[in-house]
């Protein structure tokens, strides 16, 4: 049977305010009361209704995370960044996964309101603020999380995923190729458009031949998928850059079962410089970003307005990606 406040305010001999002192206020609580409160809350397991805790404010000490991927180890590390930085600050996270549904994700958000959350982190699934605005107006802080905000009463914190995609060309150029096969997630993803504008901005400023392969999701197994559309182009590219690091293990994987050697025949990079790429059969060459400090960042923002409201100014955060050169990609032969 649940514990309840009485039960626990009963054993300690003391009155319903006083333990709930104890839980929201414990620096008015004598020390030898204080003591004894939580040794009864010990011993029965009591865990406090954070709901009742928080009726008066109207929010609890929690946030909400949504993110399109959670398999994707890149958005795993992006929330270890999130809940450290909440967990420093005494808040817990929810995550949600919302499959880049936009319609999961309304049922998501709506649940992250009925939880009463102070604020919520997210990457949308398209680029409507219409649901977001929803959670401003009941008083929700809301961060976009890897994606530029368009207006100026929210955070946000950002790759500069055009550039991300400049330098991936301009590196394969620098190998001497000149035809290259790009793998691309969905168009209404905004960093599958801004790392395809990087690569037609270079393309065009160096005259290299760039094939689209459009893939409806970013997994390894539509990377598996991109490379029998790769292998049937009538002029093969000697170069493919794929849109995250689990399409390129997915085209790698495809490769070395063809017996295509790489990157002696065909050079592969990717994006995200995720764990998984350093520890390939082929070591990943790959544009990396800063996940965990992407979640610390947007997490201490949102936070920040949570927590500080009338001195919160906000502000766009925007991080520069790199190329992490390894074995994948080389000179072309």
């Amino acid at each position: 049977m649940t514990s309840s406040l009485r039960d626990v305010a009963r054993l300690a001999g003391v009155s319903v305010g006083t333990v709930s002192n104890v839980l929201n206020r414990p620096s008015i609580v004598s020390p030898e009361t204080l003591a004894k409160v939580r040794k009864v809350i010990s011993e029965i397991d009591f865990v406090p209704n954070g709901f009742a805790r928080h009726l008066r404010s109207g929010f609890s000490r929690t946030i909400g995370l949504v993110v399109p991927d959670v398999a994707n180890p890149f958005f795993t590390e992006v929330a270890r960044g999130v809940e450290d930085a909440a967990s420093k600050r005494d808040y817990a996270v929810f995550l949600c996964n919302s499959d880049e549904s936009t319609a999961k994700e309304e049922k998501y958000l709506n649940a992250l309101i009925e939880q009463q959350v102070r604020g919520v982190l997210i990457t949308p699934a398209d680029n409507k603020a219409e649901r977001l605005n929803i959670l401003r107006d009941r008083g929700i802080a809301v961060t976009l999380l890897d994606r530029e905000s368009k207006q100026s009463n929210q955070c946000s914190v950002a790759v500069d995923d055009v550039r991300g995609g400049e330098i991936a060309i301009e590196h394969l150029l620098s190998l001497g190729h000149e035809t290259i096969a790009w793998v691309n997630g969905p168009e209404s993803i905004p960093q599958c458009a801004d790392r395809g504008l990087g690569v037609a901005r270079a393309a065009k400023a160096s005259g290299a031949s760039v094939t689209t392969i459009r893939v409806p999701q970013m997994n390894a197994d539509q990377g598996t998928e991109a490379l029998k559309a790769f292998l049937a182009l009538e002029k093969i590219p000697t170069a493919i850059f794929c849109a995250n690091d689990l399409l390129a293990l997915g085209v790698l994987r495809a490769l070395l079962n063809e017996g295509i050697r790489v990157p002696e025949e065909i050079s592969l990079i990717g994006y995200d410089d995720i764990a998984f790429a350093r520890s390939a059969a082929i070591p990943l060459t790959s544009i990396s970003q800063p996940a965990y400090q992407l979640g610390v960042a947007a997490a201490e923002l949102l936070l920040a307005e949570c927590d500080e409201a009338a001195m919160h100014s906000h502000q766009q955060i925007r991080f520069q990606p790199r190329l992490q050169l390894r074995q994948s990609t080389g000179e072309r032969r």
